[in-house]
């Protein structure tokens, strides 16, 4: 298994994202540039340029017409994706944490951090309507004054979202109404990332108490826990196996103080129904931020800290195993 590397970020990569096909892969990083990349040789495409800081979050619509982008620069961008040419720019109060379009590409959702004296908001756009874009006035805004939202994804038919906080709770917020529909406190720590499968029936959280654990996305009960000896930074859920793939490794900060093979910096591969570790993938030098499984389950990206994302394409020993039980 020969990664493809790409190079196109100087500062550690926050997030990547495949389209709905596959054939294109996002990538954003704590420099103001998004990347969009063919996943198949790693060939990058091109850039979406205007942001003024770090870039936490990305985002593509269901037919790959609009990318969306959240900032430190306390703005979310959205981009056409083919041109490159910004559509819209929503400005915000403090940094964008997260974003996501919702399954119809009509109603894109974003979360704001709490800082500066600054409430999280979560803000719910349609994009049907000119005004409330020109207005930059969401048709909701939640505030969350407990605890900030860490990550989020929208849950199946759009109907609510499912947000990840500092405190390890997860929370279904209605996009009709704003109220919490479900309530799950399952992880001790902060929820560092949150993933669907894709037909959109489960979510994978990845936590900083060292656990990644997988829900049912509708009524959030708890299924899976998958656990390691380090904070989990990423977790994702594989279209075709009963695998899910995690990447982590200590906090950044404390890598100078240990030895490569203790910083754990590989992926690691799970089976879902066993909780049973069965392989990792070296690489980085550094933390895992981010790992995506391509849309056909034949390959893997991880993006981390050394500022680099991998393309894995499987062998074919993988297709072919079963976990003894």
């Amino acid at each position: 298994m020969k990664p493809i590397l790409l190079q196109g970020h100087e500062r550690s990569i926050t997030q990547i994202k495949y389209n709905r096909e596959g054939d294109l892969l996002f990538s954003v990083a704590k420099d103001p540039v998004a990347n969009a990349w063919y996943s198949v040789n790693g060939e990058r495409l091109g850039t979406y340029n205007g942001h003024t800081g770090a870039v936490w979050c990305v985002d593509v619509d269901w037919d790959t017409k609009n990318v969306l982008t959240g900032s430190a620069d306390n703005s979310c961008r959205l981009w056409d994706c083919e041109t490159g040419k910004q559509l819209a720019l929503l400005e915000t109060s403090s940094a964008v944490r997260t974003c996501g379009f919702d399954f119809s590409g009509n109603i894109i959702m974003f979360s704001t951090d709490k800082q500066m004296g600054y409430q999280c908001f979560l803000n719910y756009f349609d994009l049907r309507d000119p005004q409330q874009i020109e207005d930059n006035q969401p048709y909701l805004s939640v505030p969350c004054n407990e605890s900030k939202i860490t990550s989020a994804v929208w849950g199946p038919l759009g109907e609510f979202v499912i947000a990840g906080h500092e405190n390890g709770e997860i929370n279904q917020f209605s996009a009709k109404s704003g109220e919490i529909l479900k309530k799950a406190k399952e992880h001790t720590k902060q929820i560092n990332d949150i993933q669907s499968s894709v037909d959109l029936t489960m979510v994978i959280s990845a936590s900083k108490d060292c656990t990644a654990k997988l829900f049912d996305s509708t009524n959030l009960d708890h299924i899976k826990t998958f656990k390691t000896e380090r904070p989990v930074n990423s977790a994702a859920i594989s279209p075709i196996m009963d695998h899910v793939v995690m990447g982590g490794g200590q906090e950044a900060m404390e890598v100078t103080t240990t030895s490569t093979r203790i910083g754990k910096f590989e992926a690691r591969f799970f089976h879902a129904a066993y909780e049973e570790e069965f392989g990792r993938v070296k690489g980085h030098f550094g933390p895992i931020n981010c790992v995506a499984f391509h849309p056909d389950g034949k390959s893997y990206s991880s993006g981390g800290e050394d500022g680099y994302v991998r393309i894995h394409y499987f062998d074919s020993p993988y297709f072919d195993f079963e976990l003894e039980a």
